[in-house]
């Protein structure tokens, strides 16, 4: 099995879709405009489409679609949190499938990107081949506590101490609000020196082998503010649903499709124990553990069986 991802490659069409009166959405295709339709759920939420994602899929095969989600991106307007929800989003990829005139795809996706995948597979399974998730997140609130009040914290302490100086100690007993109150705030500054510690926190944990933060930049403040505010928005409503198990007890609406699960070992960001109950509930999954792997899909093993698992994926169609 190689970790060896496919060339680079350009976009054959791109589309700003309107979705609703205050968000246009930024979708891309590439690969094979007849291949087998394959779509790319990025992170975050509030994170962007990458050029790189495109070469986990052999683009002779694959009809490859990427987007950025609401707010993040080049989707418009940017860091929008209004008409901003997992609804919202689930809703968007259907215009997205109908304009493309797909009648089923593969959702590929990792962390949040399994988050909203789960999610529209519950909502629309007809329309859903098979899903590739990495980095399973399941969106309780166990799974935002451990993130971003107490659990990985206890890790990387170093880091976690970046992330609560930002937050006077009257509000720490509950960060995500506490950040949700500067996001929301009227001064830029206050924004953007509460976005960079958020972006810091979660961006510095996501690897086995830790990496220096880099230095801020134009490109990396702007993203910072998108992931840091559009994943408190969600974080601070419970990703927009009333149950908070959700996704585990809609698993029979999704028993009968393909599902092929990587999760490193050592994940801090999003617990293993997520991807392992997922696997327990579906009956066609696959869960391979990444002995020697955090979060990122960029770590080696990691990488290498998504690409394993975009072959295997051929075999469906």
């Amino acid at each position: 099995m190689s970790s060896q991802l496919f060339p680079d490659i350009d976009t054959y069409k791109t589309h700003f879709i309107k979705v609703s009166d205050i968000h246009t959405i930024y979708v891309e295709e590439s690969g094979n405009p007849d291949g087998k339709p394959i779509i790319y759920l990025h992170g975050g939420p509030g994170g962007h489409t990458s050029p790189k994602g495109r070469k986990f899929f052999d683009p002779e095969f694959y009809r490859i679609i990427q987007f950025d989600q609401r707010g993040a991106g080049l989707s418009t307007p940017h860091c929008c949190l209004e008409e901003n929800t997992t609804e919202d989003l689930i809703n968007d990829m259907e215009v997205i499938r109908k304009q493309l005139d797909i009648k089923e795809w593969i959702l590929f996706g990792g962390s949040w990107g399994t988050t909203l995948a789960l999610h529209y597979a519950i909502s629309h399974p007809n329309h859903v081949k098979a899903m590739i998730l990495r980095g399973i997140f399941l969106g309780r609130k166990t799974d935002i506590d451990w993130l971003f009040q107490e659990g990985a914290s206890s890790f990387y302490p170093d880091k976690w101490q970046d992330f609560i100086d930002e937050i006077p100690v009257s509000e720490q007993d509950n960060l995500v609000s506490a950040y949700y109150k500067r996001f929301t705030s009227h001064d830029p500054l206050i924004k953007l020196s509460a976005a960079r510690a958020w972006a810091n926190w979660e961006g510095g944990i996501v690897s086995l082998i830790d990496k220096p933060t880099p230095a801020p930049t134009a490109e990396s403040d702007r993203d910072a503010l998108a992931i840091a505010s559009i994943e408190c928005h969600y974080f601070k409503h419970h990703n927009f649903v009333d149950d908070d198990h959700y996704i585990l007890n809609n698993v029979d609406k999704i028993s009968d499709i393909p599902c092929l699960m990587v999760h490193g070992r050592y994940d801090v960001d999003c617990r293993f124990e997520n991807a392992w109950l997922l696997h327990k509930a579906l009956p066609k999954s696959t869960l391979k553990i990444a002995q020697d792997a955090g979060h990122s899909t960029f770590e080696p093993t990691i990488t290498k069986t998504l690409l394993q698992f975009t072959e295997q994926a051929k075999e469906l169609f």
